[in-house]
């Protein structure tokens, strides 16, 4: 489940939004405009941000262009607008935005976008991370001696798993949420109440997912 914040001065597409995002097990704040946007991002941290560019108050280019000054701009942002230009869209993605959905939105475009949003999202730590751990081992090296260090690349916790990261985004993000849930489903000896629980996942958005996934319902069972 993720934080999404849906920020859009038209009451509908807002209501609409939610509804399809809550749907998919997410929980999601809502913004009419962009001073309501500005509170709830302070007081909130978001994995996810859906940004009209068109808005009565500030538009949603200079917004983004605050919060990527700011230092607020740490999650990916989603613009939308059934007016903008290409020449705005190019802006937007200059500042820091992530992608650009042309309204009137599609269902399959926006959770095709939410969904490599929080991929993206996902990604992030475990590259700072790496990066950080690497910065570390340079520094302990040098410390050493002058004499050269030649070390083998670690291909990183993912690949010590059998997960196959030469693949496309979406075909490598479905290979670790089955291995996922088939876990907890193993863990939790095949109770579909319990590993709700522990995902954080609706029952029915849980049975979705499984049988999208192609996930064995009965394999936690039999271990």
């Amino acid at each position: 489940m993720a934080n999404i914040l849906v920020v859009d001065d038209e009451l509908g597409i807002r209501d609409l939004l939610s509804e399809i995002l809550n749907d998919e097990g997410h929980s999601v704040d809502l913004a009419e405009n962009a001073t309501q946007a500005r509170s709830a991002r302070v007081a909130n941290v978001y994995d996810l941000v859906l940004l009209d560019i068109w808005m009565p108050d500030t538009d949603g280019v200079t917004l983004l262009k605050e919060w990527a000054g700011s230092g607020l701009l740490t999650m990916p942002v989603i613009m939308m607008s059934g007016h903008a230009t290409i020449d705005t869209a190019v802006d937007a993605t200059r500042i820091g935005a992530f992608a650009f959905l042309e309204k009137p939105i599609t269902m399959q475009k926006l959770l095709k976008a939410v969904e490599q949003g929080l991929a993206r999202n996902a990604a992030r730590p475990a590259a700072l991370s790496a990066a950080a751990t690497s910065s570390s081992s340079d520094m302990t090296q040098q410390g050493v001696g002058s004499m050269p260090v030649t070390m083998e690349a670690d291909p990183g916790p993912l690949a010590h798993q059998g997960f196959d990261l030469d693949r496309p985004l979406r075909e490598a993000r479905d290979g670790f949420e089955k291995a996922y849930f088939e876990f907890h489903l193993a863990r939790e000896g095949g109770s579909m109440t319990r590993v709700a629980e522990k995902t954080g996942l609706e029952r029915t958005h849980l049975y979705r997912k499984l049988r999208q996934l192609g996930v064995d319902l009965g394999r936690g069972k039999r271990a």
